[in-house]
């Protein structure tokens, strides 16, 4: 969604071409500008299937991919996108600046409690984090270069979008359908900790505008943004709004692994979308339910820092 969001931005401003990469396509109706189909672990293919860009300006980064061991996982990112950019980089005589999206596991909430609200210029945790990895393989790739990087830390993205593993808003509303549609209330699936504590979210057109924003103006250079909507919230408040939205009974707090309960609903989706003539997604193309746990399960305070930075920090 980040991509696609972007995608359309600059595309509607008439100023810019877009080229996307990713190993898919994005669906048809959500496409914007040209796309690459990639492999990004694989150097080979990124020399060739990128050899025709010297034209690109500015490279937006926010692949992933993960691994349950955190090194493996730092390396194999690290590793994407050093090929990406060496494949374009050298080629691209006009090239004026690269940014990463990262995220606030930056700051180790996939860890545990940690310091909030979060400031960019917290100290790291202990490694290994592929966000640490990308960073400092692309501070010591542009030394000597005349291009420029930054970076943005999202919390939790919401778009609508399909095709992404990690869409919340899109998680939620197929939840909600599915509850709807089984004739049950609308139960908080996570836990009361996380219900009654402190969260994010970062809009995903408010994250495209920050991206152009960052890399089109010299006070942001080589520097490191977190982005994040301006209102925090819990989701004891919005639940019920949530509810009333889908024209539902607001539940208690039920914790459910969602991956467990929903892992034998795709054929109930399917009649949902016969039924009410949706355009055919098929259930795995929803997003990633174990995902979902992880961010709607944790006891903890979620807050990132929109407190602006002095130049140089």
């Amino acid at each position: 969604q980040r991509l696609l969001v972007w995608a359309a931005l600059l595309a509607g401003s008439g100023d810019c071409e877009t080229v996307g990469v990713s190993r898919r396509p994005p669906p048809a109706a959500d496409a914007s500008g040209a796309h690459i189909a990639l492999d990004l672990t694989d150097a080979a293919a990124c020399q060739a299937a990128l050899a025709g860009q010297e034209d690109v300006t500015h490279i937006f980064y926010a692949a992933r991919l993960d691994r349950p061991d955190p090194a493996a996982e730092a390396a194999i990112n690290r590793t994407m996108l050093a090929n990406l950019v060496e494949a374009v980089a050298p080629r691209a005589p006009n090239l004026a600046h690269i940014q990463l999206v990262h995220g606030t596991k930056w700051y180790g909430n996939h860890l545990g409690r940690y310091k909030t609200p979060a400031k960019e210029s917290d100290p790291r945790h202990m490694p290994p984090n592929f966000y640490f990895a990308q960073h400092d393989w692309l501070g010591a790739y542009q030394s000597g270069k005349p291009w420029r990087r930054s970076s943005l830390r999202p919390h939790t993205i919401y778009g609508i979008v399909t095709g992404q593993d990690h869409n919340l808003i899109l998680l939620i509303a197929a939840y909600a359908t599915i509850c709807k549609h089984l004739g049950l209330p609308l139960r908080f699936p996570g836990s009361q900790g996380r219900y009654d504590t402190v969260a994010q979210a970062t809009d995903a057109g408010l994250l495209a505008k920050a991206m152009l924003w960052a890399a089109t103006t010299p006070a942001c250079a080589d520097r490191d943004f977190n982005i994040v909507n301006g209102d925090p919230f819990r989701w004891r408040q919005i639940w019920p709004r949530v509810a009333a939205f889908f024209d539902m009974e607001a539940g208690p707090v039920q914790p459910l692994d969602l991956a467990r309960f929903m892992a034998d609903k795709a054929a109930l989706w399917d009649e949902i979308v016969a039924l009410n003539g949706l355009r055919p997604t098929p259930f795995a193309d929803l997003g990633d339910w174990g995902w979902a746990n992880g961010v709607l399960s944790p006891a903890r305070d979620a807050v990132s820092s929109m407190i602006g930075q002095a130049a140089g920090s």
